[in-house]
């Protein structure tokens, strides 16, 4: 099925209790997240989806000014359609601006999991 998923362990706690993970070699942020890329990776061999993208950064910008960047865990595509998706346990303030601004900007509806 694919390398073990290991937590790597740190000497202060996550503010939101994520605990850092690693699979096949990537660091993720937390547990759901390494589990989110070993079930996108099924998908990507049993040709479920294709153009897999781990970290993917958008510039946004407004007006022509630089605010923030957003960066998405996964970005793959779907029956040709571009997905954009965040494994996400909590949704802060921040990313809730970044999310309703990835709409606005792009077009994007982010896909929580």
């Amino acid at each position: 099925m694919g390398a073990p998923i290991s937590a790597v362990t740190s000497q202060t706690p996550s503010k939101w209790g994520n605990v850092r993970t690693t699979l096949d070699g990537i660091h993720f942020a937390s547990k759901r997240e390494a589990r989110r890329y070993a079930e996108l990776k099924i998908e990507l061999r049993a040709g479920e989806l294709t153009d897999l993208k781990l970290q993917k950064r958008f510039a946004l910008c407004v007006n022509g000014v630089h605010v923030c960047d957003y960066i998405a865990d996964f970005v793959y595509r779907r029956h040709g359609v571009r997905v954009v998706e965040d494994a996400k346990g909590k949704a802060t303030d921040v990313y809730k601006i970044k999310r309703a601004l990835m709409r606005a900007i792009y077009g994007i509806k982010i896909v929580e999991v």
